[in-house]
């Protein structure tokens, strides 16, 4: 008896886990074709073609940031989901970098990795998040003397300041 039960208790904690890897929050892959078409569809409304030309959206199977490729990227964010979306540029010359420093909530790279910190404890990674604290990642691929200012609606939509 004592065996039957201990093999059932295996049985029931290997499904526990198992069913709790298949649920854990993994980002969306896009084929070559829908990457194409997704990024046509969140390109910036604007006028201005050399921003249409340049500024590109970054799908989350496309975050590189332990890459330094010396390029900037504009974050629409917020640490809470009732609070406002925030956009932050930077560029990505180093393997950590402060974004945001407040008095929490922070916005940093760290060890290539893109994290809101509400706390010393308490940080939310890019890679792990479902769209409720990373609206968007864009990345400019134009000269640096030309680098747009944005701005954001209240929805978290891009849109470049004056337009």
């Amino acid at each position: 008896m004592k065996k039957i039960l201990g093999i059932l208790g295996t049985i029931t904690l290997i499904g526990t886990s198992t069913t709790s890897l298949v649920s854990c929050n993994t980002p969306q892959e896009y084929t070559p074709e829908e990457l194409k078409e997704i990024k046509e569809k969140n390109k910036i409304d604007t006028k201005n073609q050399t921003i249409r030309d340049n500024l590109e959206w970054i799908a989350p199977q496309e975050f590189w940031f332990n890459e330094i490729d010396n390029k900037w990227y504009y974050v629409v964010w917020r640490n809470y989901k009732s609070n406002d979306w925030r956009i932050n540029k930077f560029n990505n010359n180093n393997i950590s970098i402060s974004i945001v420093m407040d008095n929490y909530p922070n916005l940093g790279k760290f060890r290539g990795r893109l994290q809101i910190s509400n706390s010393v404890t308490d940080r939310i990674l890019l890679e792990n998040d479902d769209g409720t604290h990373f609206k968007s990642v864009y990345r400019w691929n134009g000269e640096e003397q030309k680098l747009p200012n944005l701005d954001i609606d209240k929805y978290g939509n891009i849109k470049i300041k004056g337009e």
